[in-house]
């Protein structure tokens, strides 16, 4: 029987949360959104506390990990040494982060608990794990450029955790500007009539790509445009396992509970397959199948940048 990688995602409530966790998750990263980016709900302290209090009672030994990976300006970062110690005392299995203010803060503020780095488009080697790892980072979460080749390097070459995202969309630009709201006022309505937190009908495409769209959405700390499609490692999901990475991601933003579950099901069946007889695997076609009839018809499952050429 082979090691079986962690199988972690995102959740919009509490709700979400158990019931993906039924449907087979390990872990989840969540937290609130003056800490953490890109979030599908809010996590406030109590919620947080609630989390951890399920995953300790649950048979399957949930972890939850905080998410913490925002730009911080002045005032938030002098507010982080009181919100990582209560992380601390909440229980949380580990503090995702990106902005180095956060590593200072929690040497002092939230000794023991693991650092997961997570700089989003910019972790993309190993000298970089070494790197944070040097520094108290106990996991590196590899960027979405990087291909198959490079992220069985960085694996086969740090002594960190390696996490990498194998479902969802990806974020691919993040501006600080609220440019939502200015559009808005451009077309002459009203700042924070759209829902925009949800991508509920915005979108940008291009002029020779007529065809992909990609949604934008704002939250209280800027815009964002996200990939017109959804990576979808599901098929080849046995190379990364062969590699022996740490933990596999399913981003859930912007998805409904029930997209979610059927995702999460179904990778949760091939890692266990894999697990159960390693040189006997073949993959099961319903698997990918059950989420092809919940997929967005808008939205392509794509391999991302897995098995692309790299020029930096």
């Amino acid at each position: 029987m082979a090691r079986k990688p962690e199988l972690l995602v995102t959740a919009a409530s509490l709700e979400e949360l158990r019931r993906l966790a039924e449907a087979g998750a390990d872990a989840f990263v969540i937290g609130e959104s003056r800490y953490g980016a890109r979030l599908p709900g809010e996590f406030g302290l109590e919620q947080l506390e609630q989390a951890v209090q399920y995953a300790r009672s649950s048979e399957r030994q949930v972890r939850i990990y905080a998410a913490v990976n925002n730009l911080m300006d002045n005032a938030t970062s002098d507010t982080l040494p009181e919100y990582l110690s209560k992380l601390a005392a909440i229980g949380v299995d580990a503090i995702v982060f990106g902005d180095p203010s956060v590593l200072m803060a929690a040497r002092e503020a939230s000794p023991g608990v693991p650092l997961h780095w997570n700089a989003e488009m910019t972790s993309t080697s190993y000298a970089q794990a070494d790197y944070w790892g040097r520094r108290g980072a106990t996991r590196i979460v590899l960027a979405r450029e990087l291909n198959m080749e490079q992220i069985i390097e960085v694996k086969q070459r740090t002594t960190l955790e390696v996490q990498v995202q194998v479902h969802g969309m990806t974020n691919i630009y993040h501006s600080k500007r609220s440019l939502v709201d200015s559009y808005l006022g451009h077309l002459g309505k009203e700042p924070g009539g759209l829902d925009s937190s949800l991508g509920k009908g915005l979108y940008l495409t291009e002029e020779e790509r007529q065809g992909e769209r990609y949604p934008i959405y704002q939250d209280a700390h800027g815009t964002y445009m996200m990939s017109s499609d959804d990576i979808c490692m599901l098929e080849n999901l046995h190379e990364l396992l062969e590699a022996d990475i740490d933990s596999l991601r399913i981003e859930g933003l912007m998805k409904t509970p029930e997209y979610n579950e059927t995702v999460v099901r179904a990778y949760r069946a091939a890692m266990d397959a894999y697990a159960d007889n390693p040189s006997g695997y073949r993959f099961n076609p319903e698997w990918l199948n059950a989420i092809r009839r919940v997929q967005d018809p808008e939205r392509e499952l794509s391999y991302g940048f897995f098995y692309k050429e790299q020029v930096y």
